[in-house]
């Protein structure tokens, strides 16, 4: 008798991987559940939901008659995410920390760890999609637009695109939520969770204080007029309109004020006005720590598009200059806050091709 594939699936607590690990197990695959624990600083029922998201895991394997293992991942993840997280925040970026978790954690340390349990497979509730095409695996975007997650996964590799399943990818949200009422599982109604779990409800600034030095320092026009004090640098991000402190209006013009820069050198916030001021719009970009999921780089010159933040709409983009580990990149149309710490992901339509951090 063959023996069954053994898939490890990433139990989150979330409808998403409970859908997943579910339609493994009528599929006929050995499945067994993984709750990983990353954050154990201040990891209060307060703010960081792991303790219930732990129980909801474990309600939905014993419902469908899987094993469920925990495994404690904080150490890792201090190293090879928080910290990274608080370095870039430290420079005046404003970082993607679901990227580098999804890279370092999900898909390398929860990886290996599944392999050393037997598994052929990991497999999480993400929506996206692999497909294997002239020798290679592609990475493609989830059927449904609305939660594609390819964007964050930029980052895998071809080894990692072989040993992993996305058993969800080809859903549709309602789809999903509706396969886990026909199956009465209890979190069929949970809400999506928000943000990273070290950080979870609580008050971004607050929690951020507590790790980075911040200083206060002047707000300022493009012409020098200083019409309000940020409380430290760290707190803003390009584009960033609420939390400014600087309500009602300059040069007559009744529109509201955005983060345009932060000038690390003389701690000022550069502000404009209006959500379409010329200034918010950038042509081009730079990027660096560039990762192919093919392993070879796109065509210089080539149409692709490329988003530069999470559900943004594709934008039609060409590769000016590229080498081992920066790009230049130019927009057929001008893009709206461009914000260096942040993920330039490029596509060839359904296709993630992979990405880089952006610098400028």
């Amino acid at each position: 008798m063959m023996k069954k594939k053994r898939i490890v699936v990433g139990m989150s607590g979330g409808v998403d991987s409970s859908v997943a690990a579910l339609i493994l197990k009528q599929q006929g695959y050995d499945v067994v559940g993984l709750f990983m624990k990353n954050w154990e600083d201040d990891d209060t029922d307060e703010y960081c939901s792991s303790r219930q998201d732990f129980i909801d895991a474990a309600s939905v394997c014993d419902l469908i008659e899987i094993p469920l293992e925990i495994v404690n991942f904080s150490t890792e993840y201090q190293k090879k995410v928080f910290s990274k997280f608080l370095m870039e925040y430290k420079a005046g970026r404003t970082p993607n920390p679901d990227v580098l978790c999804n890279a370092e954690i999900k898909f390398k340390a929860f990886l290996e760890h599944a392999m050393k349990l037997g598994a052929d497979y990991i497999a999480t509730g993400h929506y996206a999609q692999i497909r294997k095409f002239n020798g290679t695996y592609q990475l493609l975007k989830g059927e449904d637009g609305t939660k594609d997650q390819s964007y964050f996964l930029y980052r895998l590799n071809q080894e990692q695109l072989t040993n992993t399943l996305f058993p969800i990818g080809h859903l549709y949200k309602r789809d999903v939520r509706k396969i886990a009422q026909d199956n009465n599982l209890p979190n069929s109604s949970k809400k999506d969770s928000t943000g990273i779990c070290f950080i979870g409800e609580r008050p971004f600034r607050n929690f951020l204080s507590r790790y980075v030095p911040h200083k206060p320092g002047k707000i300022q026009t493009q012409t020098g007029e200083i019409i309000g004090e940020h409380i430290g640098l760290m707190f803003y991000t390009i584009g960033q309109r609420q939390g400014l402190g600087i309500g009602g209006t300059k040069s007559g013009l009744d529109q509201p004020w955005y983060v345009l820069e932060k000038n690390i050198a003389t701690n000022t916030l550069i502000v404009v006005q209006g959500h379409d001021h010329p200034k918010l719009f950038q042509p081009t970009l730079s990027a660096s720590n560039l990762t192919w999921i093919s392993g070879m780089a796109p065509h210089c010159g080539w149409v692709y598009s490329a988003k530069t933040r999470y559900r943004q709409t594709d934008a039609p983009c060409t590769i000016e200059e590229l080498d081992k580990i920066k790009c230049r990149v130019g927009f057929a149309q001008p893009q709206w806050a461009i914000t260096p710490g942040q993920s330039v992901v490029f596509y060839e339509s359904k296709v993630c091709l992979g990405g880089g951090i952006i610098t400028q």
